[in-house]
């Protein structure tokens, strides 16, 4: 079975990015292959670097306020990431979709991929399903992929941290209700 790279995976991976940034170029083509990436990249100079740039770029898309400006910024990155829709077959893996050239560089393919996986799981899920860690002082990205639309934590361990922190804020203020 073949996953489509431009879906929910792609933004999952954008977040694993961004949350956890690799040291190298290596790294960052590691962690595609992770998330079902099977594209060869040849290596170019300032892949790392411009890679991180792309993520930066996506995480002004994480960040934005309503989502007027969340779709202008996306607009935007998937115009810069602009090359006609192809099928492929590389490898052998099944025929499936890109919205990239053959020969983009590894920063040019991750900028689409993101841009067009983003675009498709906030169009169908939600254009408020992605935004940051609702646990202060975590700032992980947060990717709904929840039935109900409600996820606001990176983890188990942050929703866990902030329902501690409230009870005990409501127990400080002497707000505190019987369980009877």
């Amino acid at each position: 079975m073949h996953l489509n790279p431009y879906g929910e995976y792609a933004v999952l991976l954008a977040a694993s990015l961004a949350d956890d940034w690799p040291d190298d170029r290596a790294g960052i083509e590691s962690r595609t292959r992770d998330f079902g990436m099977s594209m060869d990249f040849t290596p170019r100079p300032h892949d790392h670097t411009l890679t991180r740039a792309v993520i930066d770029g996506w995480l002004g898309v994480v960040d934005a306020e309503t989502p007027t400006e969340r779709a202008r910024l996306l607009n935007a990155q998937m115009a810069q990431a602009a090359a006609y829709p192809r099928l492929t077959d590389h490898a052998g893996e099944g025929w499936h979709l890109h919205y990239r050239n053959d020969d983009d560089a590894l920063p040019h393919v991750l900028r689409a991929v993101f841009a067009v996986g983003t675009a498709l799981h906030l169009t169908t899920r939600g254009m408020s399903r992605l935004g940051r860690c609702a646990a202060s002082p975590c700032t992980h990205v947060v990717v709904d992929v929840s039935r109900t639309g409600r996820q606001r934590y990176c983890s188990v361990r942050c929703a866990n941290r902030d329902a501690v922190r409230r009870h005990r804020a409501r127990h400080a203020s002497g707000r505190t209700t019987s369980r009877r």
